[in-house]
């Protein structure tokens, strides 16, 4: 996976006053322990290739203070209306957060800017970055199969890109930000053959995984838990 690092602050082509919150519900995912927040709908296993470049090792202990600070951030990021929230294992074995969100919902079709009641929900969820700045963070962007690579990878990126900008003007900085990617149709999630499946497949995640400054604070015992 190629990695395009954010290192410019984020466009401001999408207005500010749009970063008004507003509550929703979301779906928490793989939270296991039986969380309030959202609907608790089965549990994701496997590792996700996001992670930070963590200087040395990572112990049992250290790691179980970050997976419950990551519960926390996966149960602020249910309360997000049209947020499905997964938890995850990131590269370097630590507990990390994916949140999914339909392009339908954000986007029309075939477009990159997004919709109204989607800055809604974006702002909402920019909360939960502002929150939790300790949290390094990914986008990516995907679309069905209809098309070409042509069409479709310039499509997603601008609509990670989109996703990124937004949230930049909602407050979030931009050193949270560490790669925003768009993958086309390469990673699909469901089957492209049939309506439901394309649906599922065009979307957009963001991952929210621990940064060097996490583990430090985990490892100092200054990590909220």
């Amino acid at each position: 996976m190629k990695n395009l690092k954010m290192v410019t602050v984020g466009l401001c082509f999408l207005s500010v006053c749009g970063c008004a919150t507003k509550q929703g519900t979301g779906a928490l995912i793989g939270a296991g322990g039986g969380s309030v927040l959202g609907a608790i709908v089965g549990k994701l296993a496997g590792n996700a290739a996001v992670g930070a470049a963590i200087g040395g090792a990572v112990g049992a202990g250290t790691g179980a203070i970050i997976g419950r600070h990551m519960d926390k951030v996966a149960a602020e990021a249910a309360r997000v209306k049209n947020a499905k929230v997964e938890e995850v294992t990131d590269a370097n074995g630590l507990k990390a957060v994916k949140v999914t969100f339909d392009s339908g919902i954000l986007f029309a079709t075939n477009q990159s800017t997004l919709t109204a009641s989607s800055k809604s929900d974006l702002a909402k969820f920019s909360t939960v970055l502002k929150n939790n700045a300790d949290c390094h963070v990914d986008i990516y962007g995907h679309t069905d199969s209809t098309g070409n690579d042509g069409i479709n990878l310039p499509l997603s990126n601008s609509r990670a890109q989109s996703v990124v900008n937004y949230l930049k003007n909602c407050g979030v900085s931009n050193a949270q930000f560490q790669n925003v990617v768009g993958k086309g149709s390469s990673q699909p999630v469901a089957d492209n053959s049939t309506a439901a499946g394309r649906k599922q497949n065009r979307r957009v995640e963001v991952y929210l995984y621990a940064s060097q400054a996490m583990v430090n604070a985990a490892k100092n015992g200054t990590l909220s838990e």
